[in-house]
């Protein structure tokens, strides 16, 4: 097996990359989406519908097959031998970081079905200020994993 993973390396750090840089176009997307949903539909359920089409499909057929490809071809890199030294801080600011981002999925969704709901309370300001979030994780992660500082 460990052949086999030390073969197909390249292919599965590419697929890896492919996959997070489209979840965090979805991450970076959605929130601007909910800025906009909240700011600009004025009660019109027409505007409302199409906001929430534009979320739903953003997060079900983008951002969730990017997110768990991520995590599916992260696993398959940490399995690769000789890869990641657990001794060294940068992987566990990188785990703690997917983590955070992970988080910060879930709590988009969680707002897509307040919105769905018809229960959103939140102002556009909240979720521009979340819409850093992602971009402040990237940055600790490309530096943690890239340039190793620590």
């Amino acid at each position: 097996m460990a052949d086999l993973l030390a073969y197909a390396y390249p292919w599965v750090k590419s697929f890896h990359v492919v996959s997070v840089i489209a979840w965090m176009a979805g991450l970076f997307y959605l929130p601007r989406l909910f800025v906009y949903h909240t700011e600009q539909t004025d009660g019109s359920a027409r505007m409302d519908g199409a906001f929430q089409t534009m979320e739903t499909k953003l997060l079900r057929l983008i951002m969730n097959p990017a997110m768990i490809s991520t995590w599916l071809f992260g696993f398959l890199l940490l399995s690769t031998p000789g890869i990641v030294d657990w001794g060294q801080p940068w992987p566990w600011i990188k785990a703690a970081g997917v983590i955070a981002l992970t988080w910060f999925h879930m709590w988009c969704a969680a707002r897509r079905r307040e919105f769905a709901e018809g229960r959103n309370t939140r102002t556009g300001r909240t979720y521009r200020m979340m819409n850093e979030v992602p971009t402040l994780l990237l940055i600790v992660i490309v530096i943690a994993v890239i340039v190793r500082p620590f």
